[in-house]
């Protein structure tokens, strides 16, 4: 039975270890974080996702990908957060991969993606690429 449960924590602990190479951030620290306008959103739900309804401020990815070091701060500390759709969406690691290899060191993750943020009443603004 020991083993059994020392074989669980290893799987668990591994888990959490490898489930979230980037810190989530709450939708309550990224208003504040917006609120003081240091943080870089980066929407990773596609052009036709960002057009109908996105985090206000968020950059397309989609759309700014080959030039994505044009739109991101200078500062490398400066807080990057990216997001998808909800949850279970992983399109962000793109996203925050492609931060992360230009430098970037302060990078989060919204986990409630568009979704979340929708569900919680927030507003979202409509882009044209």
């Amino acid at each position: 039975m020991k083993k059994i449960l020392a074989l669980c924590a290893a799987v668990c602990l591994t888990a959490t270890v490898f489930a979230g190479e980037f810190q989530d951030i709450t939708i309550k620290q990224l208003k504040s974080e917006m609120a003081s306008k240091k943080v870089t959103l980066l929407d990773a739900n596609g052009t036709e996702s960002w057009e109908s309804g996105h985090i206000p401020g968020a950059v397309n990815f989609e759309a700014t990908e080959s030039k994505l070091a044009s739109v991101l701060p200078k500062d490398k500390n400066a807080l990057i957060v990216a997001y998808c759709g909800n949850p279970k969406c992983t399109a962000y690691q793109a996203a925050a991969k492609a931060a992360k290899k230009l430098g970037y060191t302060n990078i989060k993750h919204l986990s409630a993606g568009i979704a979340g943020w929708k569900d919680a009443g927030e507003k979202t603004e409509k882009g044209a690429s």
